[in-house]
């Protein structure tokens, strides 16, 4: 494994919680190179044959094991676009580990563009962080433009906690997922932005067997003159159900724009779609600075409990 400068290290803790190499598969990827991977009898990490990215390949039965892929920036001016696709077998049991961080301290803009393919197999269940993270006090943009593919066979379940809480510049985050009869998708994103940056977050899930179901939950905060917005799409095809809910907070002189999507093209598609969007109560800061906290320090604990 290569050796990583502090900021890699400070990185990967942030997007990975990696202080140490990890047990089981991984793969670490610093500035545009490999800085470390290792394979285990049931996962496998191979590079694609371009050279675009990576195969991960779990066996069917794998259980209790563990995948991390985490890619970190510290050089100014790197634009890099990846392909991960990952082939999971059936009835595995697995934890799969991304996610991006950029140290931009130089002038020119820093980007990477993943792109990550999820081939669940039937009774699969797959547990999916992913992690982005800005840091760095150069003028040069931190963008990270992440897609998403999930394809779950019958009766499999994917759970995705997706996580941008501090210094992304500009972000486009689209996940598309398509389900079978029984599948289940959960989906968790947290996200907030601040001064001028910009996120724009699109889910489109198609429940197209019967007994398949999503629920896609994204909680949002936009301080200073930051720009949200969210657009999620559930299409039901077959007697399933669907849930989308925005929940977000609005500060200072931020925007926040939900579009919920809901299209139901049979009959026993239950679908429902839920949106909030507002400041923070007054009588919330009220109660927590009569506790002994200033005005700034009660707003971060609401915000820090909102966003957990």
């Amino acid at each position: 494994m290569l050796e990583l400068d502090e900021i890699q290290k400070r990185l990967l803790a942030e997007v990975a919680d990696l202080h140490k190499v990890p047990e089981g598969a991984y793969n670490i990827r610093s500035n545009s190179r490999s800085a470390g991977r290792a394979s285990t009898a049931n996962i496998e990490i191979i590079s694609k044959e371009d050279g675009s990215g990576l195969d991960i390949r779990i066996k069917p039965d794998t259980r209790n094991e563990s995948v991390h892929i985490p890619v970190v920036l510290s050089q100014s001016g790197l634009t890099e676009q990846v392909y991960n696709d990952f082939y999971i077998g059936d009835n595995a049991d697995v934890t799969i580990v991304a996610g991006c961080g950029i140290d931009n301290c130089g002038t020119q803009d820093s980007e990477h563009d993943g792109i990550h393919r999820f081939y669940v197999g039937k009774n699969a269940s797959i547990r999916y962080v992913e992690k982005h993270y800005g840091s760095g006090d150069g003028t040069g943009k931190r963008i990270l433009n992440p897609v998403t593919e999930v394809y779950l066979d019958e009766g499999s379940y994917m759970q995705m906690e997706m996580v941008q809480i501090k210094g992304v510049d500009d972000t486009e985050r689209a996940t598309k997922a398509e389900l079978k009869a029984g599948a289940k998708l959960i989906v968790r994103e947290r996200l907030m932005t601040h001064g001028r940056q910009r996120a724009l977050s699109t889910y489109t899930v198609s429940l197209d067997g019967e007994g398949a179901s999503a629920d896609i939950v994204s909680r949002g905060v936009a301080r200073d003159d930051s720009f949200q917005r969210l657009d999620a799409r559930i299409v039901g095809n077959a007697a399933c159900s669907g849930h989308t809910e925005c929940d977000s907070i609005i500060m200072d002189r931020g925007r926040i724009l939900a579009v919920p999507a809901l299209e139901a093209n049979h009959v026993d598609a239950a679908l429902v779609h839920e949106a909030a969007i507002g400041k923070i109560a007054g009588d919330q800061i009220i109660k927590m600075m009569t506790l002994g906290l200033t005005e700034a320090e009660a707003e971060e604990q609401i915000i820090n409990g909102f966003l957990k």
